[in-house]
């Protein structure tokens, strides 16, 4: 028997949604109260299971919501439900007709929840993004001072800099006593750094965007970064296997 599947297309202000096999079809405000809105029509229509698609963060707020009030959620591929809906004959794009998609592309793959990540790995992600954001401004500080002639700008730009490394440096530092305290994240870092040339700064990024890392296999792994090997054959002919897609 088909489950009860609500697509939910994510916009920076809305929510679209489409429930299958219903047909039913609502638009809610992508902030708290709008999410808990959706969450009450969905139990209404007796939803089992909530799918969006994973859109560089704009989903995480209603996707942590909808599991706090105890609707499963599964996050997919953009690309991926693009795809599908071109094979299904939609080449017009519009808010409804991408929720409609991902429903349709959740039954035909049979997805599953994603489950949650814990409150240390939503830290981690977000510690690690900082860690980016400071090292990019310090070196945007870096250029400006090679170009800079003035010793008031100069001074002004150094004592930006100090402010960044001193960031730079707390920053490492949480994330280090992060790693510590989770027994499989310290293992994973141990064994990583015992390579030549990887730094803890990879390390840590890799688990921040890669949690699945030490769970699954290495070929599912190396599948979700993008660079495991895909069959390229047909009949007599063996073709090239490049490496493509990727978790987005």
């Amino acid at each position: 028997m088909n489950k009860t599947i609500c697509g939910v297309d994510v916009s920076k202000e809305w929510l679209d949604a489409h429930i299958e096999p219903s047909g039913a079809a609502g638009r809610f405000r992508n902030d708290a109260a709008g999410i808990a809105e959706l969450a009450a029509w969905c139990q209404g229509h007796g939803v089992e299971l909530a799918v969006m698609e994973a859109s560089g963060g704009g989903e995480r707020l209603a996707f942590l919501l909808l599991w706090e009030l105890s609707l499963p959620c599964a996050l997919v591929n953009a690309r991926n439900v693009r795809r599908f809906a071109e094979a299904m004959g939609f080449l017009e794009k519009t808010d409804r007709i991408d929720a409609a998609m991902i429903v349709g592309y959740a039954q035909a793959k049979r997805v599953q929840a994603t489950p949650p990540p814990s409150a240390a790995e939503q830290r981690l992600k977000a510690l690690v993004a900082r860690l980016g954001q400071v090292t990019g401004d310090l070196t945007i500080q870096k250029q400006r001072k090679c170009a800079a002639a003035n010793a008031e700008i100069i001074a002004s730009l150094d004592e930006v800099m100090a402010l960044l490394v001193r960031q730079s440096r707390r920053l490492e530092g949480e994330i280090a006593s992060l790693i510590d305290d989770d027994p499989l994240w310290a293992c994973l870092d141990r064994a990583f750094r015992s390579l030549k040339g990887v730094a803890s700064r990879s390390v840590a990024r890799l688990m921040a965007e890669l949690p699945e890392i030490g769970i699954l296999s290495n070929k599912a792994i190396a599948k979700l970064a993008g660079l495991a090997p895909i069959a390229n054959d047909s009949g007599k002919r063996s073709g090239r296997r490049p490496v493509r897609g990727g978790r987005a």
